[in-house]
């Protein structure tokens, strides 16, 4: 079984762009742990060119046709229906009360909330806390590996990869109705392409954090990693493990070199800057 559809979603998200705001403002040093940078960045590319072809114009006509109360529904609904995934992940990470939580969670939208259109568990005081196989890995103290861009996925790391076979075979509700029903004409796909133009749509109005990067794949990458880092805390890291990753804890930091060297190690491993997106 494929992994579901949704995840073909470059993820040049919303999520991304808010970790590295919360993650500070410190000059993170050159990344010299990407070892695959000039694949990965070739990937990159090629993610970058299908969603200007598909996605991003998919996802400009749907905002043209649905109000932002539809819109809204949509999110809800497939954020609802991925709760077991989360649940899943919070019993193999030994966390029942995490499990218990969301489990509480999913019922209340799915009932009250009219088949998860509607959010009122949070107004309840459930609010949403995602986790996947791969921060199970992380929990359990498996390394993150090496940074990798996968094509049509996405950025992830030789741990994080994992979550797509099994999160999608074992514990996705859509891909479990797939494996015990017979589809004729791939009817199991059409509400995965909805939840995938509805996720890009909700990234155009922060395209230009990404338009403006020095470096757009050098901003994804470390993006991804500092967002994977806030959700293996729960949104909380300890100061220190901040300042690892952002060099900032080495003797004599100095965030203007820092800067330069960030400058001159991407413009020597750089094999493509792509151009940014347009209307």
């Amino acid at each position: 079984m494929f992994p579901p559809l949704r995840s073909l979603l470059p993820r040049r998200g919303l999520a991304l762009l808010a970790a590295v705001l919360l993650a500070g403002c410190a000059i993170a040093p050159p990344r010299t742990d990407d070892p695959l940078q000039k694949v990965n960045r070739k990937v990159y590319a090629f993610n970058d060119t299908l969603d200007k072809a598909v996605l991003r114009p998919a996802a400009v006509g749907y905002r043209k046709v649905t109000t932002p109360g539809m819109r809204r529904s949509v999110n809800n609904f497939f954020t609802n229906i991925e709760l077991p995934v989360t649940v899943a992940n919070n019993l193999l990470q030994a966390r029942p009360s995490q499990a218990l939580g969301n489990t509480g969670r999913f019922f209340i939208n799915l009932t009250i909330g009219v088949g998860g259109l509607f959010d009122p568990a949070t107004k309840m005081g459930l609010p949403l806390q995602t986790t996947d196989f791969g921060i199970t890995l992380a929990r359990w103290g498996v390394p993150d590996g090496d940074f990798v861009m996968l094509p049509l996925l996405g950025p992830s790391t030789v741990r994080d990869m994992w979550r797509y076979p099994v999160d999608g075979y074992f514990f996705d509700p859509l891909s479990l109705i797939a494996q015990n029903h017979g589809f004729n004409f791939g009817e199991y796909y059409l509400p995965q392409v909805l939840y995938v133009i509805s996720m890009r749509s909700q990234l155009i109005d922060a395209e230009g954090f990404l338009q403006t990067a020095y470096d757009p794949y050098a901003f994804l990458r470390d993006a991804y990693r500092q967002r994977r880092l806030y959700m293996l805390y729960d949104g909380n890291p300890p100061a220190e493990v901040i300042e690892k990753m952002q060099g900032v804890d080495q003797p004599g930091f100095d965030p203007d070199e820092l800067l330069e060297q960030q400058k001159q190690w991407e413009q020597q491993h750089a094999t493509s800057k792509p151009a940014p997106a347009k209307d």
